[in-house]
């Protein structure tokens, strides 16, 4: 039979002579590269009591910002939510009644605020869109979890902790995002 492009090429099938017959060449050329890797740094690392390094550009968690007044930055816009391309983020708005001045900076707020961490791809694309920079993406990275209810991460588990009340819990937390707070 004619091949189409003349390609093709007749392969030689020599006999294997008695040393390759015992495939001890093969073995030792095995061992050696086994052997090798006994002398190479060693790819993994004890989790709890090490942390592996982190870029700076890594984008974990998402946590919502405070201002230096304690009170919510978020004004449920909605614009992270049309950003978000796996449609993670849910949000309800509701009104500032009065009296509540020192909890929300606008007139409007997020009522209700949910992150699906099982559908969210960590893009970024949430903190981006923020006109007041409610949202950042944090260097924690999400947690592991038994249940699917336990990726779904409420307003109260996103918000930071409140710099006029608890100064110490706003101090680290500002510290896991790795850059500055406005």
């Amino acid at each position: 039979m004619q091949a189409l492009t003349n390609r093709n090429k007749q392969v030689e099938r020599k006999p294997m002579n008695v040393w390759e017959k015992m495939y001890l060449p093969a073995v030792l050329k095995g061992m050696g590269i086994t052997f090798s890797h006994l002398f190479k740094k060693k790819a993994t690392i004890n989790y709890p009591e090490e942390k592996r390094p982190f870029s700076d550009v890594f984008r974990g968690l998402q946590i919502l910002n405070r201002d230096e007044e304690g009170r919510e930055r978020c004004t449920a816009c909605g614009l992270c939510a049309v950003a978000c391309p796996a449609e993670a983020i849910t949000m309800e708005a509701a009104e500032r009644q009065p009296g509540e001045e020192h909890l929300y900076r606008e007139e409007k707020y997020a009522a209700k605020y949910e992150i699906n961490m099982l559908r969210c791809i960590f893009c970024g694309l949430c903190e981006e869109a923020c006109p007041k920079d409610a949202i950042y993406l944090s260097k924690t990275f999400a947690p592991a979890n038994y249940g699917r209810e336990g990726f779904i991460y409420k307003k109260e588990d996103l918000l930071i902790p409140n710099p006029v009340t608890q100064p110490e819990e706003y101090a680290k937390a500002k510290g896991a995002i790795g850059r500055d707070i406005k």
